[in-house]
């Protein structure tokens, strides 16, 4: 018999998944179009678009992935923080590894800062239910 967990998963994961990487990556387009302007970066490339698309999507796999094995306390507190931290510092070191990979040693995006945000953002949709 198949007992009932105790946490609350969306209906629609995959499609709120989706929607935070497109959001996360929608965010950090404007981010770059807009140092183009008053920072004179680069202006960023269909390419770099398309990588920044890319991490974005793997970090809230990532973030997914890992509130399936802990899913969000249900109220704020030190767990929350321990969580978090638990969550992101691995995913920098991770989305270090993604920037070397995907830009080299000399890079013009923070790719594991965007992989490392994403994460966070994706370990949010899984919570699990207040006990009394």
């Amino acid at each position: 018999m198949r007992e009932t967990p105790d946490y609350y998963v969306p209906p629609n994961l995959k499609l709120k998944a989706l929607q935070s990487a497109l959001g996360v990556s929608l965010l950090f387009f404007v981010f770059y179009i807009a140092a183009h302007y008053v920072w004179d970066l680069p202006f960023p490339t269909p390419v770099d678009l398309l990588k920044i698309l890319m991490v974005a999507s793997a970090g809230v796999g990532l973030g997914v992935a890992f509130s399936r094995f802990w899913p969000l306390p249900p109220a704020p507190g030190v767990e929350r923080i321990v969580r978090t931290l638990l969550l992101v510092i691995p995913a920098l070191g991770v989305g270090i590894g993604l920037q070397l990979l995907v830009e080299g040693a000399e890079a013009q995006r923070a790719f594991y800062l965007i992989f490392a945000f994403a994460a966070w953002v994706g370990s949010g949709f899984i919570v699990r239910y207040a006990t009394n």
